[in-house]
C-alpha cells in the first residue's frame, strides 16, 4: 500500500467520524478494521433467518440525532432515515400502568398524572435549550458552553437527581427517570448518571430516540461512503498488532487504553503507561438476540408502542440491580434494555418474524448465558413471550470482547462512567486525545465525551490532530457538499 497521511485503527462510529473529518480536510486516510465488516458497534447480522436483520450492538440512536457531528453530517441528506417510535421509551411496573415517555412532553405529563407538572418543570427548560444541552454534555469537557444558560439549568437538576430522585413522587415517574439514568451502566444515583438521565430524558421530547430504517449499519455505511468519496479507504479483516505496521504520518486509535497498551506499551513513557493501566472499566452488558413470531405479548399493551423498553421494575429494584452489577455481584434480576425494532421500522419484520434486541447489565466479565436471564425478565412483564421465540443467541459479557475489543469484560462504554472518568478520560491531561507518542492520538469512547453513537470523540481527536500535525485550524465542513479533494492539502506541512 502507498503511504497514507492518516491511519485510523478501528471502524466504529468514532473511528469513522475521525476518518471522515481528516479526509474532508484533504488528507489521504486509511481505516484498518480487524473484523470482516466495518462499523464496530454499528454492525448487524442476519443471525437466524436470512431475511431478518439484527443489530448486534447499538440499536437506538438519540445521540446520532443530537450530536453536533451528526447534525452537520446530515444523515437524512445521505439517505439514512431516522424513524421515530410512537413512544420514545417505556417502563412497565407490575400492578401499575406502564410509565411512558412520549415525544410530546404534554402527553407524557398527562400520562404521569400528579407528577406530570413536575416532569414538565424538569424537562421543558432542557427541551428549549436542547442543542445547547447536547453540545455541552457531548463536549470535550475543556471549554465553556456556547449556551451559557445550560449549566444553571443542569446543576440543580443533577443535584436533585443525586439527592431526591428529582422530586418525583409517583412510582411511575421515579421509575421512568431511573431507567434512563441506568444507561450510565454504573452506580445509581450519581452525578454522571444524573447528567445522562437529563440528556437522554429530555431528548425523548426533543430530537427523539430514533432507529435507523434498516438497522444501525446504515449509519456506518453513510460514513464509509463519505470517506471513500473524499479519497479514503477501509481495509477490513486486518488486525493491527503493533503501531510499527502502520505506514502513516498520523495515527488515530479507536481503541481503549488497554488497546493502546497492546499496540505500543513498550514505546510509552512509564508514567503514562501506568496511568493507562489504572484506567477502570465498568460493569458488563450481556447481549441476547431473539427471533420471534409476532409482537411481544406485553401485559400492558401500551408498552408495545415503545421503541425502547426498560425492564427494571420499581426505582428501588433498578437501583439494587445496578449497584449489584457495579459490586460484581451476579443477580437473577438484572436491569434489561429491550428493543423490538419492528415497532418503529415495520420493514424489520418479515413473514411474521421479527428481531428482538436486549442487553442485561451484569458484572464485568460475567460468563452466564444471558438468554435465560433476559427471557425471565421479559416474561415478568410479557407472559407468554417464551412461546413466541423461534431462535435465540446469547453473548455473555465475558465473550463480548471477542466481538469488539473495545468492550473489555463486556463494558460497552469503553470505561467506567464515574465522576472522575467522565472528565479525565483516559488520563488527567488537558488534551485527552493526544498521546506522548508523536503523531498518535486516541479517538475512542475512552476519551471525552464518552460512550454512545455520537462521533464526537473521533471528531475532537481529528480536530486536535489537524491543528498540531497539519496546521489546519479550521475544521472542514461536514455537510453532504463539503470537504476538499485529497490533492489539495495531502502531505501539507505544519
Amino acid at each position: 500500500m502507498t503511504r497514507a497521511d492518516v491511519a485510523v485503527v478501528g471502524s466504529g462510529p468514532n473511528g469513522l467520524a475521525a476518518a471522515v473529518t481528516m479526509a474532508r480536510a484533504g488528507l489521504i486516510v486509511r481505516v484498518h478494521e480487524q473484523a470482516a465488516a466495518f462499523g464496530g458497534g454499528l454492525r448487524g447480522e442476519a443471525l437466524f433467518d436470512s431475511r431478518v436483520w439484527h443489530d448486534v450492538c447499538a440499536a437506538v440512536h438519540p445521540m446520532a440525532a443530537a450530536s453536533a457531528f451528526f447534525r452537520e453530517f446530515d444523515l437524512a441528506a445521505r439517505g439514512v432515515r431516522l424513524l421515530q417510535p410512537p413512544v420514545a421509551y417505556g417502563h412497565p411496573i407490575e400492578g401499575r400502568p406502564a410509565a411512558l415517555a412520549y415525544r410530546d412532553l404534554d402527553a407524557t405529563a398527562e400520562r404521569l398524572g400528579r407528577d406530570g407538572r413536575r416532569w414538565r418543570r424538569l424537562m421543558a427548560p432542557l427541551v428549549r435549550h436542547s442543542a445547547g444541552v447536547a453540545d455541552f454534555l457531548l463536549s470535550g469537557q475543556r471549554s465553556l458552553p456556547r449556551d451559557l444558560a445550560v449549566p444553571p439549568l443542569l446543576a440543580p437538576r443533577m443535584l436533585s437527581h443525586l439527592l431526591r430522585a428529582d422530586g418525583l413522587r409517583t412510582e411511575e415517574a421515579r421509575a421512568l427517570l431511573t431507567g434512563v439514568a441506568a444507561h450510565s451502566v454504573g452506580r445509581l444515583p450519581g452525578v454522571p448518571s444524573g447528567a445522562i438521565a437529563l440528556l437522554l430524558g429530555h431528548l425523548a421530547h426533543a430530537g427523539g430516540w430514533p432507529l435507523p430504517e434498516g438497522g444501525s449499519v446504515r449509519i456506518a455505511e453513510a460514513l464509509v461512503a463519505d470517506l471513500r468519496a473524499h479519497g479514503g479507504s477501509v481495509v477490513t479483516g486486518q488486525r493491527v498488532a503493533d503501531l510499527a505496521e502502520l505506514d502513516a504520518r498520523v495515527v488515530l486509535l479507536d481503541t481503549t487504553p488497554r488497546g493502546l497498551l497492546a499496540l505500543a506499551g513498550h514505546r510509552l513513557p512509564p508514567r503514562y503507561r501506568r496511568a493507562l493501566a489504572r484506567f477502570r472499566y465498568g460493569p458488563g452488558a450481556a447481549k441476547a438476540d431473539f427471533l420471534v413470531e409476532g409482537p411481544i405479548p406485553w401485559a400492558d399493551p401500551d408498552v408495545g408502542r415503545a421503541g425502547t423498553v426498560h425492564l427494571g421494575g420499581t426505582r428501588a429494584e433498578t437501583l439494587a440491580a445496578e449497584r449489584a452489577a457495579v459490586r460484581g455481584e451476579p443477580t437473577d434480576e438484572p436491569f434489561v434494555l429491550l428493543v423490538d425494532p419492528a415497532v418503529t421500522d415495520p420493514g424489520r419484520a418479515v413473514g411474521g418474524r421479527r428481531p428482538v434486541w436486549a442487553y442485561a447489565h451484569v458484572p464485568n466479565g460475567d460468563a452466564r448465558d444471558p438468554v435465560p436471564l433476559v427471557t425471565r425478565r421479559i416474561e415478568r412483564y410479557a407472559p407468554g413471550f417464551a412461546d413466541t421465540v423461534v431462535a435465540a443467541r446469547g453473548v455473555p459479557a465475558a465473550a463480548y470482547e471477542s466481538y469488539n475489543p473495545n468492550y473489555p469484560g463486556g463494558d460497552i462504554g469503553a470505561g467506567a462512567i464515574t465522576l472522575t472518568q467522565s472528565v479525565f478520560r483516559p488520563t488527567p491531561t488537558w488534551n485527552p486525545y493526544r498521546t506522548p507518542l508523536p503523531g498518535v492520538y486516541l479517538c475512542s469512547a475512552s476519551t471525552p465525551p464518552g460512550p454512545s453513537v455520537h462521533g464526537m470523540c473521533g471528531y475532537f481527536a481529528a480536530q486536535a490532530a489537524l491543528r498540531r500535525e497539519f496546521g489546519i485550524t479550521t475544521p472542514p465542513p461536514l455537510g453532504p457538499k463539503g470537504g476538499v479533494t485529497p490533492t489539495e492539502t495531502s502531505g501539507r506541512a505544519p
